[in-house]
């Protein structure tokens, strides 16, 4: 993932950004502010004031160094006065530097606060600390947090907004599916961690449609295939009654068979739907199972080599069983099994000589109670359906390859 995308980074660089525009902002301020000229010309007006107060320049260095001590207790403020040469004349408080280290008329030393120069008339120079305690708690300073304060608010608010707005989004596509709507969707923005949660909700609410609208068909379904058999199973009883031939004993033998295979059936289809991957699995030759299934029956002949999966032996051995009923079923013998290493897969084909699967319905044959209007066979129509969820719960699928292959693609045990 980018490292610009994550949602962390992008908070973290708006507010150094948002920082940086306000020291920016107030370098401008400090510098052009009305105050600031206001101040500039204070100084310029106090020079003719300091020039009188102090002795005169050709005074002993005793008395100008008094002169500078009566001054700075008079300001409450560190002072420092230079001859014209850059000699130090007198100074009060705390130390200071030299005119010629204060790049302007004011400049940040180490002390307590700002440095102020200027020059006096006689060409003496005078160095100024003023009392920062005062300065730092004055309605300047106050105005200047109140400005950095602003550009913060103004700065981070389109991007936490746009943030808490998908929040938001979300929230309500997460109440509405709760409320039933199961089409509800959330639109997806960005690539960061909310968008992540977007898609993963988006593939949850499809998953949860699919296998509410899937049970749904799944019931309707079973409810009607359940009254066929059981009607004939009533009719049947009745007849029994009064004659109890060994055919119609056979007929409903078959039909509680075809009625218990379809329970079965049904039962596994649902048992399959609640679970993301088999819980039990081993290391399966595929080729030796397939012999053993095919073994039950007749014409049919297993080729191939011994590939090895990692499956659930009892859902592997149904998907082969299926297989070969469904070619039995719809299809014409000889039948044949084959088993091949492809890549990382193991490929398992069933072919039988029918008539084929027309390609119209080569994907509809793997849905649940699908029957050709052709269909003259007692199937369930969920054989091959279990076939497809089989194969998907060990990382796998199967397809329609021609008219009378179906392939069955599995990964090889260890991929």
């Amino acid at each position: 993932m980018p490292i610009f995308s994550r949602l962390f980074l992008k908070v973290y660089l708006t507010v150094i950004g948002t920082l940086l525009l306000a020291v920016l902002v107030s370098v401008v301020v400090w510098r052009t502010g009305p105050e600031m000229e206001t101040a500039r010309n204070a100084f310029e007006m106090a020079s003719g004031v300091a020039a009188a107060a102090l002795a005169d320049p050709t005074a002993p260095p005793a008395e100008q160094q008094r002169a500078v001590e009566r001054l700075s207790r008079l300001l409450s403020a560190d002072l420092a006065l230079y001859n014209a040469d850059g000699t130090l004349l007198g100074a009060a408080g705390m130390k200071l530097p030299p005119p010629r280290d204060v790049d302007s008329w004011r400049s940040f030393g180490r002390g307590r606060g700002p440095v102020w120069s200027f020059r006096l008339a006689d060409g003496r120079a005078i160095v100024v600390r003023p009392p920062f305690e005062r300065y730092r708690h004055g309605p300047s300073f106050m105005l200047h947090l109140a400005i950095i304060a602003l550009i913060l608010a103004i700065g981070s608010y389109p991007v936490v907004r746009g943030l808490t707005r998908r929040l938001e989004r979300l929230q309500k596509a997460v109440e509405t599916l709760g409320a039933g709507n199961l089409s509800v969707r959330v639109k997806v923005e960005g690539k960061d961690e909310i968008a992540r949660v977007a898609e993963s909700f988006n593939r949850a609410a499809a998953r949860i449609e699919a296998l509410v609208n899937s049970h749904k068909m799944l019931l309707a379904n079973a409810s009607h295939e359940l009254r066929t058999p059981l009607t004939r199973l009533r009719m049947g009883i009745e007849l029994l009654k009064g004659n109890a031939e060994p055919q119609r004993r056979a007929e409903l033998e078959q039909d509680i068979a075809e009625l218990d295979e379809l329970i079965e059936e049904i039962l596994l289809s649902s048992r399959l739907d609640s679970m993301a991957r088999p819980v039990h699995t081993e290391d399966v030759d595929l080729l030796a199972l397939a012999a053993e299934e095919a073994s039950r029956f007749d014409d049919i002949t297993v080729t191939g080599q011994a590939v090895v999966i990692k499956g659930d032996t009892r859902l592997l051995r149904r998907l082969i069983r299926n297989l070969i009923d469904n070619a039995k079923r719809h299809g014409r013998p000889p039948i044949e099994v084959s088993v091949a290493a492809e890549g990382v897969n193991a490929n398992l084909t069933v072919t039988d000589h029918g008539s084929g699967i027309p390609g119209a319905d080569r994907e509809h044959v793997f849905e649940p109670f699908f029957r050709k209007a052709s269909a003259t066979s007692n199937s369930t129509g969920l054989g091959l359906a279990l076939v497809r969820q089989i194969a998907r719960h060990h990382g796998g699928d199967v397809s329609v390859e021609g008219n009378n292959t179906l392939l069955v693609r599995l990964p090889k045990s260890g991929i």
